[in-house]
């Protein structure tokens, strides 16, 4: 058994009834929202037909076959390998983790920036689609020791992955962590030393944080198209974008009160595509 949010049971698991009945295999979901239009409600259709109406935010039980979770790959407990390894253990259902720690599977090397943007995707998808918190932070912690060198091109990712960890720490009440976690992607503002170029990049830098980018008009034309699968690939990347902004503390538009709200909202709309 484990205990996954109403909003990560998908079909093909196997849930727990209210009653403590036999596992049933759930073949549907959807989400219904509220008169405010907030997802509310998950409705999960099981193959026997009837259904199960679970309130969002809460917890409900979940069979794993063992058969299912043998198939991890090997890996020495307390190496990346192996935090990877556990991490996607639990989901044997996901072509994506088991894909994503496949090609980690070898050994994670942090000077490749395909092996950054596949642990970030690992951790992100752990909470976005599993809201697993728990091992979405395990994973991001595999990364939130790097140092900013100067490269952005792999930093993007360890600034992505420390969003992430900043969000999740806090959300699990760790505020000191998680205000760690912001110190640190925050390295890269300072990394100038030239005064005037460090002064002209933080007047830039608090612009864009005034006016970022949400990605509502490409939001609306994949939802106007019924393009569910667009719609959840852009909803992502506002996702990340909101968890950027928040890191850095919010800004002079948006207070991090705002941006916890919306961060929260955007990850039951993802869930409910």
């Amino acid at each position: 058994m484990r205990r996954v949010s109403a909003e990560a049971v998908a079909a093909g698991h196997h849930i727990i009834g209210p009653a403590g009945t036999e596992p049933t295999k759930v073949v549907e979901t959807d989400i219904e929202t509220d008169d405010f239009g907030t997802p509310a409600v998950v409705v999960a259709t099981l193959d026997s037909g009837a259904t199960l109406r679970i309130a969002t935010g809460s917890q409900v039980q979940v069979a794993v076959d063992g058969r299912e979770a043998s198939g991890s790959i090997p890996a020495q407990d307390g190496t990346p390998e192996a935090v990877i390894a556990h991490a996607v253990s639990v989901h044997p259902e996901s072509v994506q983790l088991q894909a994503i720690a496949e090609r980690l599977g070898r050994g994670v090397n942090v000077k490749s920036g395909a092996h950054l943007q596949d642990v970030h995707d690992l951790a992100l998808s752990l909470l976005v689609d599993f809201a697993d918190t728990a091992n979405a932070l395990r994973v991001c912690d595999l990364l939130t020791q790097l140092p900013y060198d100067g490269n952005f091109g792999r930093w993007k990712w360890i600034e992505g992955v420390l969003a992430l960890a900043s969000y999740l720490a806090y959300d699990g009440g760790d505020i000191t962590r998680a205000a760690a976690y912001s110190v640190s992607l925050r390295t890269a503002d300072d990394g100038e030393t030239d005064p005037l170029k460090a002064k002209l990049a933080a007047a830039v830098r608090q612009r864009q944080l005034n006016d970022p980018n949400l990605y509502d008009p490409e939001i609306s034309r994949a939802a106007a198209a019924a393009d569910a699968a667009a719609e959840k690939d852009w909803r992502v990347v506002r996702l990340t974008a909101l968890l950027y902004l928040r890191s850095h503390g919010g800004s002079e538009t948006l207070a991090t009160e705002e941006l916890n709200r919306r961060i929260h909202n955007e990850l039951l709309a993802i869930r409910a595509v």
